[in-house]
Parts: structure tokens; sequence; C-alpha cells
């Protein structure tokens, strides 16, 4: 065959096949030079070309190259996002956590504490100060990798992709401890692509910001855990009555099980829940290593025990006071802080105990639904309040808030200022229809006795002595004396205020009848006794003493005189106890609508007041029935374990004889002898009439109020 011969042999043909064995050697081919060499031959691969002659890759080929170009694009789109949410976030110079809100912690004078006020109702904890197994436990159910990741979990979110993908709907998070800290940090709760992108970058700020440790320590500090409480110390406080430092490892098993839903798997609203909840943290750390079976074993057997609550936890009204007062002695409180009050933990449940004893028992035959009671020692210092019959029903404070008619328990101030005109407990009055124009006051019994000394008048509560002797003194006299006492609130001048129409709160009142118990001397009252930071330092304590001596000691016997005669055998009798030497008097005011007992001895002044928020009548509940009870009540078990004393002050009554229509008159009738002779003569005449203006003139004062001729 020629060798130029171009004709196509079988092997040239597409897809033909070779006659010929192929050899082990090629022809030489010729070289450039001209000289032949030869070549080992080799399986001929086939080579498809396209039409333009490139080489086509195979079907594997171009997959991976597709999904490499894919995962590129994806890369750089991913990037892009990254960047634009990052922009839409504060340069990382201007970053910073904001500051966890200041707790108030309120603590009694041995110590107890009363409650934690503020946001996070629990204040700061350090890391370290913590028994290691609650971090564990936290770690161990949310984040067991939070030592390994930069923020974000690659591993958790693969794992939780594929369990939501198999379960067919979200039931498992990838978040991790630092995203969730980044979300409570600066972030709303809602659910968008947006917050998730923010989320994950302020986690990796976070990280690269913080220690491991410190980001742990926010954390715990800051994570909702039900019923108010914020971080574990609020937790600890709520829900097993002590601090996060002394929890168990079955309590802390339970704090940490909370963080997945607060609201569902709290002890106190689901303990079968919080309970089974519990052990899944157990087993969690148990499988993380952080305890031992045996440990968890033990912590099975012993779980955690919700805190038992008294009926009323009436320390909290305490609490909210004390949280309402702290500003205005050091103003905002940026810090944790610790207030030690004057409470007395033994007072303050006594206290309580008593109010909720008797409402419980006769409150609703009585038509009595609400209650408080204050007490303070003869320095002002508050022993023990109660605002109301349960806190958890209702945190409004009736004993610091609630102005009310004080009734007869205001006529305290209408003798005090009798007295202090010259009057004696021995004075006779006239019980006796009485009128003033168009007003003609009467006695709760609807009788009249006739003259009576000023400690009967007092003792019997008889309305129309204590109208006379308003009348006698004026209004202006019984003003400054309630006012000198430590009365607050504003009063009318005019006559009724001798049956205590002026509306005053339990605080006040009784704080104003510790001048008798106190020897002359007024107080402000209070209940702070130091505001100090977490780690000690004093930010304010009380020095000083009140207004000093506001009646004297002659007047204090007097009273204490009379007032004594209302427990003893007058309208108090069922207050008296044990015995002791007490003094005090009842309050009732128009239709029932507000009774009280008001009552102190040489160591403790304690009022009660009974009735209805909305101001309904009771079933003509007076100061002498249920309040006295609860008085008695509570100062029995006040008083248990002191020395008996007597009241200070002396006063040794006049020699009984026949009884004189009017032993005394004021300073300010003598002088007039026309007006004095007709009063003793006639003691029910009314009170002696001026021409012209003035208090009782025939255009005076009285005359304008009741419509006088």
């Amino acid at each position: 065959m020629s060798p130029y011969d171009l004709r196509l042999t079988p092997e040239d043909r597409p897809g033909a096949v070779s006659q010929h064995r192929p050899s082990t050697s090629r022809s030489a081919k010729p070289s450039r030079d001209g000289s032949r060499r030869t070549q080992q031959t080799r399986p001929r691969r086939k080579q498809r070309r396209s039409r333009g002659g490139r080489r086509r890759r195979s079907l594997l080929g171009r997959l991976v190259h597709g999904i490499f170009l894919l995962g590129l694009w994806g890369v750089i789109g991913a990037m892009g996002v990254v960047g634009y949410f990052a922009l839409t976030l504060p340069p990382p110079e201007e970053l910073a956590v904001p500051k966890r809100p200041a707790n108030v912690m309120v603590v009694a004078a041995d110590g107890t504490v009363l409650g934690n006020r503020g946001e996070t109702r629990g204040e700061e904890v350090r890391l370290f100060e913590l028994p290691p197994y609650l971090p564990q436990a936290v770690l161990a159910i949310e984040d067991r990798r939070f030592y390994s990741h930069f923020g974000i979990d690659p591993i958790g979110l693969a794992r939780a992709a594929f369990v939501n993908l198999t379960a067919g709907g979200v039931v498992q998070g990838g978040s991790t401890l630092t995203q969730q800290l980044a979300k409570n940090l600066f972030l709303k709760p809602d659910r968008t692509l947006t917050r998730k992108v923010h989320e994950a970058l302020l986690a990796v700020w976070l990280e690269h910001k913080f220690t491991k440790d410190e980001i742990l320590e926010m954390y715990l500090n800051r994570a909702y855990l039900g019923s108010g409480a914020t971080g574990v110390e609020a937790a600890a406080r709520t829900y097993f009555g002590k601090s996060a430092r002394d929890v168990t490892l079955a309590e802390a098993a339970t704090i940490a099980g909370l963080l997945k839903a607060p609201s569902r798997f709290a002890p106190t609203a689901n303990p079968q829940l919080a309970e089974e909840r519990a052990q899944t943290v157990l087993s969690a750390m148990m499988e993380a290593g952080f305890i031992t079976e045996e440990d968890a074993k033990l912590a099975l057997i012993s779980p955690a025990t919700v805190r038992q609550r008294t009926p009323g936890e009436s320390a909290g009204y305490v609490a909210d006071w004390v949280y309402e007062l702290v500003p205005s002695f050091i103003g905002e409180v940026r810090q944790d802080i610790v207030v030690d009050t004057t409470i007395d933990t033994l007072m303050q449940n006594a206290a309580e105990a008593a109010l909720v004893r008797v409402i419980d028992a006769e409150g609703k035959e009585k038509g009595v639904s609400e209650g408080a009671l204050v007490a303070m020692d003869t320095s002002g210092a508050v022993r023990a309040l109660v605002g109301g019959r349960d806190y958890t029903r209702s945190q409004f404070n009736r004993a610091v808030k609630a102005r009310r008619q004080p009734g007869s328990s205001f006529k305290t101030f209408v003798y005090l200022a009798a007295i202090e005109a010259g009057l004696t407990p021995d004075t006779i009055r006239n019980d006796a229809p009485i009128s003033f124009g168009s007003w003609s006051p009467g006695n709760y019994t609807g009788k009249f006795k006739g003259p009576v000394t000023l400690t009967e008048g007092l003792k019997d509560s008889i309305n129309t002595v204590a109208v006379r002797l308003t009348a006698e003194v004026g209004p202006e006299r019984v003003i400054a004396a309630a006012h000198r006492m430590g009365i607050t609130s504003p009063i009318g001048k005019n006559l009724s205020i001798a049956l205590g129409t002026a509306e005053v709160t339990p605080l006040e009142l009784v704080a104003a009848y510790v001048p008798f118990a106190s020897g002359g001397y007024g107080v402000v009252p209070y209940v702070i006794r130091r505001i100090r930071t977490t780690d000690g330092q004093v930010l304010y304590e009380r020095r000083g003493d009140g207004p000093g001596r506001v009646v004297s000691l002659e007047t204090v016997g007097a009273m204490n005189y009379m007032l004594k005669q209302t427990v003893a055998s007058g309208t108090g009798r069922r207050a008296g106890f044990e015995g002791w030497p007490a003094a005090g008097k009842t309050g009732t005011s128009q239709e029932y609508r507000n009774a009280w007992f008001i009552g102190y001895t040489a160591y403790l002044v304690a009022g009660v007041w009974l009735g209805n928020d909305d101001g309904t009548p009771t079933r003509k509940v007076t100061g002498g029935s249920l309040p006295a009870t609860v008085w008695a009540d509570f100062m029995a078990a006040a008083h248990d374990g002191l020395a008996m004393a007597d009241l200070p002050g002396e006063y040794h009554p006049a020699p009984s004889g026949p009884m004189v229509a009017d032993s005394q008159t004021l300073p300010w009738m003598q002088g007039q002898p026309a007006q004095a002779a007709a009063r003793s003569a006639d003691p029910s005449a009314p009170v002696p009439q001026r021409t012209g203006g003035g208090l009782f003139g025939r255009g005076g004062f009285f005359n304008r109020l009741f419509g006088g001729g």
C-alpha cells in the first residue's frame, strides 16, 4: 500500500474494533531531524471531544464542578448577607453590655430576707460563689460544648436541624448559651431572620470580648426563670427560700430545668412536671460526666421541696414600702443594695397570723374582707406591718396608703386638748342631747347618762362629751394637738372631727399614739435602719431622734389613766391580755364602715383596722369587737418573754364624793362669770354665743357651717 494512501481503515471508523492484535511496540515516527524513535505502546484511552474540539467532562465531573460553584456562590452570598446585617448593628467599639437592673434586698432586723425588689427580684452572684453543680446543670441541659465553641455551635445546629427535619417540626433549638445571652442583652424576642443573624453576630462578639466564665456568669444572672425571678439567685429565693449559694443538687437541677419553659416547669405551678424535668437534667449531668450515678440517685431520693408560703405573704407589703422609700434616701438605685429594716420577724409573723385568723374565722359572717396592722416601738421603729389579708391577691398596702375615718379613736386628741387646756380626768361634763344648728350628734347606744367624768366619757366613747369638749377648746386646739402628736393628714376645722370624720392612715394614727407610751416624746415613724451595698459600703444610716417632747409628762399620766380604763372596763375590754398594763381606744366610723383599735404598752404601740376596700358597711363590727381581738392576740405574742412594765406618768384621781355638775372650767372661760355660771348650772346648755364673727358668734364659723340662727 502506498504510504500516502488516505483511505479509512476499519479501525478508523467510529466505534470500530481493531482486527489486529496490537503489538507491544509502535512504528517509530519520524522526528524533526529525520531520525526515528520508538516508544512503549499503551492502551489508548478514548478521548471524547466536543464538536469544538474540547474534551467533554464526565457526569460526575460536571456534578462536582456544579456543587463547587454553588458552594462558592453560597459562601459569597452568605458573606454578603452577614455583611449587610453587620452594617445594621452599632460598630463594635460602641457596643456595650447593658447594666443589669439593680436589686434591692430588704432584710429584717435579724437578717431574714423579707423580699427582693427591682426588675430581677434577686441580687447578682459571682460564679465562684455558686456550688459547681449549679452551672454544670445549666451546661448539661443547655450547652455541653460551651467551653469549646466560638459562640456558635455548628455541631449543635446540625443536630437540631436533623432532629427537627425528622420530627416534621421545630422540637429542638441550636442556640448556644452565648447566643441566648446575646438575645437577652440586646435583642427583642421576635422570631425573624434578622434577629437570628444579629444573635449569631453578637454571640461571636461576646466571645471575643469576654471570657467563658464571664459569659456564663452573666447568663446565670440574667436568665428568666419564672414567677418574676430573673437569675439563679432570684429563682432560689422564690422557689426554695434560700440563696443560690446554698441550693442542693436536686434544687440546682430544678432551676436549670426552668430554662426550657419557665412557666410550664415552675415547681410552684406544676410540681410534677418540675420534678420530671429535674430528673432529665440529672440524667444529662451524668452523661456529661459532671456527676456520678451515685450523686444522681441521692438527688432523686431527696427531690427539691418548694418553700412553704404563709397564707398572706405579708412581708411583701414591707418590701414594697421599703422599695418605694429607698430613692428618697440615696437617690436612684444604680447597684445592688441591702436595706436593713426595723422589722421583727416574730412580730411580723404574729401580726399576720392574728389578722388572718380573725378575718378567716368571722370575716364572712361580719362582712369584713380586709384589714391592716401596724406596730412600732416607742422610738418610732416599725416592728410589724401587715397591709392586707393576702398579699398574693392584693398588693395594695392599707397600712400605709389607705385613708379611713378613724371614728372614736380620734377622740383621744380631743381629750388631750382638753387636758392641756386645764381640765382633768375628773372634770364633769354632761352627757345630754346637744345641738349646733341643724346638727345634733347622738351616742352609739342612743341613750344619755347625764353628768360623767372625762374618764367615763373617754372609756365609754360618749359622743356628746367629745363634741362638747371640742366646742369648748375649739377645733383649732384639737387639730394642733393631733398634728403635734403625729397626724399628718389634713383635718377640717369643724366640730365633727370630734367623732373622727377626718381620714387618716393606720401608720400615722399609730405614730400619734406613741407619745403616750414614750412619756411624751413624739416620733417620726421609720422602717429603714441602714442602706448598704452588697460589698458592705454604707450609703445611709439613720441617726438622730424625732421631734422631741410634744406633751408634758403630767398630761401623759392623765391620758394614760383614762385610756387604761378603756381597756380595763370600757369599750376596749376585749383588748386586755395576760394582765399587762395596757391602754387604748376603740374607733367605729359612720355606718360601721371602719372599725379600729389603737393601743399600747410601755414597749409597743399597735393599731388594727378592719373593713372593706370599697367602703361598704360591715355587719355592725365595732372597734371593741374584732379589731380588739386581733390586737390582743398580736400583743400577747409580741410581749412573750418581756418583763411587765407600767405605763409612764402618774395621775391620782380625786377622792370619790358627790358628783358636781361641772367640777372645773376652762381657763378661757374664767373671767366670764355669767357664762361660767350658766355652764355650771346647766352643763347641757349650748355653747355661749358671741355677737359678731369669731368661732361661735352669730356670724361665726360654726353658725355658718351648721346653719344656726
